[in-house]
C-alpha cells in the first residue's frame, strides 16, 4: 500500500479541487488534466487511505465522513500554501525581509544612525533590529548567527568575516576648561602633566577601544599606573564618559569625533599628547560564508555606495 505524505500530496491537491468543484468535469476543467485522469488520482488516494472520500452520482460528487474530515485538514493546509505563495510574492516586489545589525551604543548613535535613516528611506519594508552591546559581543553573536551584521572598529576584526571599512575615528583625552583650570590650582605641577594628578577616565579593560588605547601607552613604554599615578574611573559606556567629562567629573579618553560640537563651542577642549595616537578605521563586518540574505545584501551594498568618496 502506498501510504507516502510526498506520493499523496499531488493526489490531495486533485481531492481538494474535486471537493470545493462538487464535479469531477469542473475539477478537471480548472486543473486543465483529463475527468479519467482526475477519477484514477481519487481512486488511487482512497486505496492508499483505505476508505471511500466520495459518493458519485449523476449530479456529481459528495463528500463521504471520511471525506468531509479530510477535506477539513486539506482546504486549511492548501490555503496555508496559498497566502505563503502570495507572501513570498509579495515580499519580493516590496523589498522585504529582516536584518539584525550588532553595534554598540556609541558607535550606534554617531555613526549607524545617520545611515539607518537613509536606509529606512530607500528600503522602508525590510525589518530591522538593533542589539547594542560592546564589540566584542557583536562579534560572539555574529559568529552564532545572532545578528546578521556588526559596526566595529578595526581591531575587531575576525579571519572567517568581512570587514568593510566606512571611515576612520581619532581617540583623544578631552576634559572641561574649568577641570583644568581647578586641577592646576590644587597641583601646579599639572600644568605640564595632567594625566599625573588628574581623575582620568577610560573605558573598562574588556572593551575593543580601551585595548587600543592600553597598546598605544604600551607603545610609548608607559602603563595606565605610571602615567595616570592609578587615578582611573572606569566605565562601560563612551557615552557616560563624554557626559562625565562634560559636567567636570575628570579627564576623559573618548572618540574625540563625537565631540566635535563641544570641543568647537569651548564646553571641552582637547589634551595635548607628545605622540598624538593613531586614527582607526570602523566598519562593518560580516560573515565571509553567510546564508544569502537579500536584506543584507542591500544594506552591504547601500553602506558601501555612500561610504565610497
Amino acid at each position: 500500500m502506498e501510504n507516502s505524505m510526498d506520493q499523496n500530496l499531488s493526489l490531495y491537491h486533485i481531492f481538494n479541487t474535486v471537493a470545493e468543484a462538487g464535479n469531477i468535469s469542473h475539477a478537471a476543467k480548472e486543473l486543465y488534466i483529463s475527468q479519467p485522469a482526475i477519477s484514477k488520482a481519487v481512486t488511487r488516494l482512497e486505496q492508499n487511505l483505505e476508505t471511500k472520500l466520495f459518493v458519485r452520482s449523476s449530479r456529481g460528487v459528495t463528500l463521504t465522513d471520511s471525506g468531509r474530515m479530510l477535506y477539513e485538514q486539506t482546504n486549511v493546509a492548501f490555503k496555508h500554501l496559498k497566502q505563503a505563495e502570495e507572501t513570498i510574492k509579495k515580499n519580493k516586489k516590496l523589498g522585504t525581509g529582516s536584518l539584525k545589525i550588532g553595534v554598540s551604543t556609541t558607535l550606534c548613535k554617531y555613526v549607524l544612525m545617520p545611515y539607518l535613516e537613509k536606509f529606512i528611506k530607500l528600503h522602508p519594508h525590510i525589518k530591522i533590529s538593533i542589539s547594542c552591546q560592546s564589540t566584542y559581543q557583536t562579534l560572539s553573536l555574529l559568529q552564532k548567527h545572532k545578528v546578521d551584521i556588526g559596526l566595529v572598529g578595526e581591531s575587531g576584526r575576525l579571519e572567517n568575516c568581512v570587514f568593510s571599512p566606512i571611515g576612520l575615528v581619532e581617540d583623544g583625552f578631552v576634559a572641561t576648561p574649568a577641570y583644568l583650570k581647578n586641577l592646576k590650582k590644587r597641583h601646579p605641577e599639572s600644568a605640564t602633566n595632567p594625566f599625573e594628578y588628574g581623575n582620568l577616565m577610560l573605558l573598562d579593560k574588556h572593551n575593543v577601544s580601551r585595548r587600543y588605547i592600553d597598546e598605544y601607552m604600551r607603545g610609548n613604554v608607559l602603563s595606565t599606573g605610571q602615567m595616570f599615578n592609578d587615578h582611573v574611573l572606569e566605565v562601560s559606556s563612551m557615552d557616560l564618559l563624554i557626559e562625565f567629562a562634560k559636567i567636570g567629573l575628570g579627564i576623559a579618553c573618548i572618540i574625540t569625533d563625537f565631540v566635535k560640537t563641544e570641543l568647537n563651542n569651548g564646553t571641552l577642549t582637547t589634551l595635548p599628547l607628545s605622540i598624538p595616537i593613531q586614527k582607526r578605521e570602523i566598519g562593518f563586518t560580516y560573515l565571509r560564508d553567510y546564508t544569502t540574505n537579500k536584506a543584507l545584501d542591500a544594506f552591504v551594498t547601500f553602506c558601501k555606495k555612500i561610504s565610497t568618496p
